[in-house]
C-alpha cells in the first residue's frame, strides 16, 4: 500500500522540478548568475546557474504539502496506520531541510560571488552539525569519534558531488543512479521514511535532468551539487544497513562506500594527478574522470554514459551485502576494486599510447 506513496511523491517532486527549474534559470538570467565558458569548460555558450534551487524547492514543497496533508487529516484513511511513525521522524526531516537550506544558500552565494575555501568549509560544517545534533549520525561507534566521522562524511559527500559536476548531466545523473540504489535498499529493509524522501529527491533531480542533459539549458551550480551530496550523505547515514542480527556480517556497513565508489575514485584520482603534477589541489582543471575519457577519444555524451554505467555497475553490488556471508561480501568489495582498477589501467594505457603517437607524429 505504501508503494503508492512513493509514486505520488516521486511524481509530485518531478512535476514541480519541471516547473521550478526553468523558473530558476530565468531568475539566474535576471540577476546575471551565468556560467561563462572558459578554457576548462565543456560548454561553449553562457548557461544560467541556480538549477539547484529548482531541485531543493521541489523537494521542500512536496514534503511540506505532504506534512500539511497529514496534519489536517487529508488521506487519513490511508495514512492512519503510519501516523505515529511519521510524527517520530519529523525532527530528522526538519533537520535535513534546514541544513539543506543552508547548503543551498551558501551555494547560491558562491555562484554569485565566489566564496573562499575556508568560508565554504565553515558553512559545510554548520550544515553537517545540524544533521549530527538532530540524531542523524554514524552510531556504530562511540559519541566522540562519531561526531568527527559524521561531519567528515557529509563534507566529503558535498565536495565529491561538487567535483563531479563538470559536464552536462553528469552529477545529477550519478545522483539519480546512486539514489535509486539507496532507495531499493531502503525498500528492501522496510525503511519507509528514508525510501519516501529518496523518492521525492529522485523525482526532483530527474525533473532537473530534463533541462541539464547535454546540451544543458541550465546548470545546478554550487547550490545544487553540494545539496546532492549533502542529501545523499544524510540518507546514507539514516539507512540502517546493519540489522544487528546474529547471522549478519558487518559488511553492509560498507554499502555507502560501494554505492559512491565512482565519486570517490574521481576525487582521489584528481587529487593524485594534481599532486604528481605539482598543481594546487583545490584549483579547478580538466583532470576529472569525464575529461580524461574525452581525452582518450570519447565525446562528452559517451563519457557521461560511461560514468553512468560505471556507477551502476559498481554500486548495484551493495544491494547484496545484507544477504551474503563474509566471503560473499568480500567478493563484492573486491569486484568493485577490480572494476575501478581496470578503468585506471585502461586510462593509463590510453594516455601512454596517445603520448607515443604524438611523439612519433612530431618526429615525422
Amino acid at each position: 500500500m505504501w508503494s503508492y506513496v512513493y509514486i505520488i511523491v516521486f511524481l509530485a517532486g518531478m512535476s514541480l522540478s519541471l516547473i521550478l527549474t526553468p523558473l530558476s534559470g530565468r531568475i539566474a538570467r535576471r540577476f546575471n548568475v551565468i556560467s561563462i565558458p572558459s578554457s576548462r569548460s565543456a560548454h561553449k555558450h553562457p548557461v544560467p546557474l541556480l538549477g539547484g534551487l529548482g531541485i531543493y524547492f521541489s523537494l521542500l514543497i512536496t514534503v511540506v504539502i505532504s506534512i500539511i496533508a497529514m496534519k489536517y487529516g487529508i488521506l487519513s484513511f490511508f495514512l492512519s496506520d503510519y501516523s505515529t511513525g511519521i510524527k517520530s521522524v519529523l525532527d530528522k526531516l526538519s533537520a535535513i531541510l534546514v541544513g539543506g537550506a543552508i547548503v543551498v544558500a551558501f551555494g547560491v552565494i558562491d555562484d554569485i560571488k565566489t566564496l573562499k575555501a575556508k568560508q565554504k568549509l565553515f558553512l559545510q560544517i554548520i550544515a553537517s552539525m545540524i544533521i549530527f545534533f538532530s540524531g542523524i549520525r554514524l552510531s556504530f561507534i562511540s559519541a566522540f569519534p562519531s561526531f568527527f566521522l559524521t561531519i567528515f562524511w557529509l563534507i566529503l559527500m558535498m565536495n565529491t558531488f561538487n567535483l563531479m559536476d563538470n559536464m552536462d548531466g553528469l552529477s545529477s545523473g550519478v545522483a539519480i543512479i546512486s539514489g535509486s540504489i539507496l532507495f531499493i535498499f531502503a525498500v528492501a529493509f522496510s525503511q519507509l521514511f528514508v525510501a519516501t524522501i529518496l523518492a521525492v529527491f529522485l523525482g526532483s533531480v530527474i525533473g532537473f535532468l530534463r533541462y541539464n542533459f547535454p546540451p544543458a539549458k541550465i546548470f545546478m551550480g554550487e547550490s545544487g551539487s553540494s545539496f546532492l551530496g549533502y542529501f545523499l550523505g544524510s540518507t546514507a547515514i539514516l539507512l540502517t544497513f546493519y540489522r544487528y542480527e546474529h547471522h549478519q556480517t558487518f559488511l553492509p556497513l560498507f554499502a555507502p562506500l560501494i554505492v559512491f565508489s565512482v565519486l570517490f575514485f574521481d576525487t582521489l584520482s584528481v587529487i593524485w594527478i594534481r599532486k604528481t603534477r605539482r598543481l594546487p589541489i583545490f584549483q579547478a582543471d580538466k583532470n576529472h574522470l569525464s575529461h580524461r575519457l574525452v581525452t582518450l577519444g570519447m565525446n562528452n555524451k559517451q563519457a557521461i554514459f560511461f560514468i553512468y554505467l560505471l556507477t551502476l555497475c559498481t554500486g548495484i553490488g551493495a544491494l547484496l551485502l545484507g544477504s551474503l556471508n563474509i566471503f560473499g561480501g568480500l567478493i563484492i568489495i573486491l569486484q568493485v576494486f577490480i572494476i575501478l582498477s581496470i578503468v585506471g589501467l585502461l586510462e593509463m594505457t590510453g594516455r601512454k599510447k596517445g603520448k607515443n603517437l604524438n611523439e612519433k607524429t612530431g618526429m615525422g
